[in-house]
């Protein structure tokens, strides 16, 4: 289902799963956050416009979300979602990517090892040495790989879907040392940059050809940027002044009955509504009692117990029922881990 610009309604991602015809009406940027200016938006041919479909479509954004994702649009800010886990923190992306058109969500999942350079290229050093121990040695870019940062910043006329995952696992430089980056939408790349000027193909993120000019490239389109969070770390106030913050709340017990019903779609002839209000109910208390437990588990909850429960397929015992619930809705941190 497509449709076009209907209306003056300000929001640019509406969360109801129809795709935007195209972004053609995407304001420019405020006047501070660029001093470039921007190609006209053109999407590119062969971009693959059904890859986040699946997971997009069972998600559901509340309007907080799309408030928030609408905002990190016009101002051209990254998101950043603190929440605990599975309260669609990560989903969110693929949602906006898949209304929007923008493309297949570059992943970039962090780890106290991560850094700003790697998120930008690689580059293999010994790699090239060792190819031209007997002969010349090959070019720089063929050893040159972009990272899932250099990736998305290498769009021109069209911006892709970038998803720094639980950026709070990084060390304590990482956020300040990205700071330059998103507000800049640029980086030189130093190995090609000393070479003499002119227009270089390297492979990107996704296995695709990418074209570096005098060792520079420069974002044309500032990428849609969703950073996750767990919180579990704080992060310096110059980094989040330059973030849009979104903070998501567990779910309510009606939001978890839609959460299980948009996922589990495809059960719902089998799905026994008193079962599944008695598993929402239990969590619910769980998480009221400050217990550690993440939606995912409910979800697996029901599934195993609920939707696979056929008598003229496969049985189970009622303390076989009991042990499987209280063995995945167990918390995941704390005593009772």
């Amino acid at each position: 289902m497509t449709m076009t610009k209907r209306d003056n309604d300000w929001k640019i991602f509406r969360g109801d799963g129809a795709q935007r015809d195209d972004l053609n009406y995407l304001p420019v940027p405020p006047p501070w956050r660029f001093s470039r200016e921007m190609p006209k938006l053109e999407r590119p041919g062969g971009l693959d416009l059904a890859c986040n479909e699946q997971r997009a479509q069972p998600f559901k954004p509340t309007q907080e979300m799309i408030l928030a994702v609408n905002t990190a649009l016009y101002l051209r800010r990254p998101l950043l979602i603190t929440g605990k886990p599975g309260t669609g923190k990560s989903s969110l992306i693929y949602k906006v990517a898949h209304e929007l058109k923008l493309g297949p969500v570059i992943r970039w999942p962090i780890s106290s090892r991560s850094t700003v350079r790697g998120g930008l290229y690689e580059y293999d050093a010994v790699g090239r040495l060792q190819a031209g121990e007997k002969l010349a040695p090959p070019p720089v870019e063929k050893y040159l790989t972009l990272g899932p940062l250099g990736t998305a910043l290498r769009a021109k006329t069209w911006p892709r879907p970038l998803l720094i995952d639980e950026i709070d696992k990084s060390d304590l430089d990482f956020a300040s040392d990205l700071l330059n980056v998103i507000e800049e939408g640029e980086f030189e790349i130093p190995e090609l940059w000393r070479l003499e000027k002119g227009s270089r193909q390297v492979r990107d993120f996704l296995g695709e050809t990418a074209t570096v000019v005098d060792g520079k490239i420069q974002s044309g389109q500032f990428p849609f940027v969703v950073m996750t969070s767990n919180a579990e770390r704080e992060f310096p106030p110059p980094f989040l002044r330059r973030c849009v913050r979104l903070t998501l709340k567990p779910p309510d017990p009606s939001q978890l009955a839609a959460i299980v019903s948009s996922q589990l779609s495809q059960y719902s002839a089998k799905l026994d509504a008193t079962k599944i209000n008695q598993l929402i109910e239990d969590f619910d208390k769980r998480q009221k009692k400050n217990q550690d437990v993440s939606t995912d588990q409910l979800l697996n909850a029901v599934f195993l117990t609920v939707a696979m429960y056929d008598e003229t397929e496969r049985t189970f015992s009622e303390s076989e029922l009991e042990t499987l619930r209280e063995t995945l809705l167990r918390q995941l941190s704390g005593p009772g881990a």
